[in-house]
């Protein structure tokens, strides 16, 4: 495999890791990486454009139709990331959050700053695109997550709406998974079906996935037509996504509303004093508040080592960046 091939694998091994934070978007690393444009023809060409290059040259029609070897190295860099993301991602989450959430917050920052240089022209519309951006995704962010169901349609509808968020630059489709309530069910059923393989965690990992090609095969259009006509338009607004994403992968956040998975009650966290001592097994977080970190008490708050793993994700965007050739 030559050295391209390599790099294209290591990008979607980024994307990969990056889809199972909630927070941080794989479409986000796509993008500064420079395959998005070429990601998102990719996908769109399922429909008639693979089924005419079926018709007329076969099966090599076909796969030159979808760009299959492209497909193929990014996606098996995607799956390899995701299987980092679920084992080793949830592990530094579970044990040194605040210098993880700094290093994506670098990280995403840095991307809205590469995103917003591509537009060489700003003007009215364009600052106007950017602050809708912004309010909407920040506006997300805040949003209580709901509960979840196992419900075979709204695993379908999750799947959908999770990877049409995947190809949304500054929105995660992770953090579309937690607003909905599933996140704390698909990320440990696809734990369960690479570990031991169970059929009913396999048969919801099924439903999810065919709400994921729905979403993707129809979403991909859509945001092709996009930048074919207002690219520059689509730019602003993708900028103002990722800024205003910023407010959910904040280093330093205080829980404020956890729910009693016993009791099914949702509990305002009032003193925080004691909430180390509670049993992790027994409650979900359902929301937090952004403080500074000396007001921080969930932990140590580790300054240092944040603000290093945040230089670190932002100078990682300009070295992905510069693999773009």
């Amino acid at each position: 495999m030559g050295k391209i091939n390599v790099g294209l694998m290591l990008k979607g091994m980024a994307m990969g890791i990056a889809e199972v934070i909630p927070g941080v978007s794989g479409g986000t690393i796509a993008f500064i990486t420079g395959i998005y444009e070429q990601l998102i023809n990719s996908i769109k060409a399922f429909g008639p454009e693979a089924l005419k290059g079926f018709q007329t040259h076969g099966f090599k029609g076909f796969w030159e139709a979808i760009d299959g070897d492209f497909l193929v190295r990014l996606i098996a860099g995607m799956v390899v990331g995701i299987v980092i993301g679920i084992f080793g991602v949830s592990y530094l989450l579970e044990h040194y959050p605040e210098p993880l959430w700094g290093f994506f917050f670098g990280l995403i920052l840095a991307s809205a700053v590469v995103i917003a240089r591509q537009i060489e022209n700003w003007n009215v519309q364009l600052i106007l695109a950017f602050v809708i951006g912004v309010l909407i995704a920040y506006g997300i962010t805040i949003l209580s997550p709901a509960e979840g169901s196992t419900h075979p349609l709204y695993i379908f509808i999750s799947g959908t709406l999770a990877i049409s968020a995947l190809l949304l630059p500054g929105i995660s489709g992770s953090f579309i998974l937690l607003l909905m309530g599933m996140y704390t069910i698909i990320i440990p059923t696809l734990k369960d079906v690479l570990r031991t393989f169970d059929p009913a965690s396999l048969a919801i990992i099924g439903i999810f996935a065919a709400g994921c090609l729905t979403g993707l095969l129809g979403f991909s259009r859509i945001l092709s037509w996009l930048f074919t006509k207002y690219k520059d338009l689509c730019l602003a607004l993708l900028t103002g996504f990722i800024i205003g994403a910023l407010n959910k992968v904040w280093p330093w956040r205080n829980v404020s509303m956890i729910l009693d998975k016993d009791s099914g009650e949702r509990i305002e966290v009032l003193d925080l004093t004691n909430f180390g001592n509670l049993n992790p097994d027994n409650y979900k977080i359902l929301s937090e508040v952004n403080c500074m970190p000396n007001e921080y008490m969930m932990g140590e708050s580790l300054i240092m080592w944040t603000i290093l793993c945040t230089f670190a994700g932002l100078i990682g965007v300009f070295m992905l960046g510069s693999a773009k050739n």
